[in-house]
């Protein structure tokens, strides 16, 4: 599968993780993603993507993620850093 779907899924799970921390009214975007590419993901295979908070501040959330097989396999691994507008 290429990269991008990676990408997008992984932007996704760690603003999202983001996201989840902050009260209402409160907005955020992402400024920087990392991605790794750890092995290949499959066509047509059950996914399981995750994100969770490493950091967050008044004004930076941290977050990582990671998408992994059905069985367990880092596939795709991400570090994000969003801005907070509170």
């Amino acid at each position: 599968m290429h990269g991008g779907f990676a990408a997008t899924v992984l932007d996704s799970v760690t603003a999202c993780a983001v996201h989840s921390m902050l009260e209402a009214g409160a907005s955020y975007a992402t400024v920087d993603l990392n991605v790794k590419m750890v092995k290949a993901i499959p066509k047509n295979t059950e996914l399981m993507a995750e994100g969770k908070i490493l950091h967050i501040s008044k004004s930076i959330g941290v977050s990582e993620g990671n998408i992994k097989s059905a069985d367990g396999t880092l596939l795709a691994h991400a570090t994000a850093t969003c801005v907070i507008r509170r």
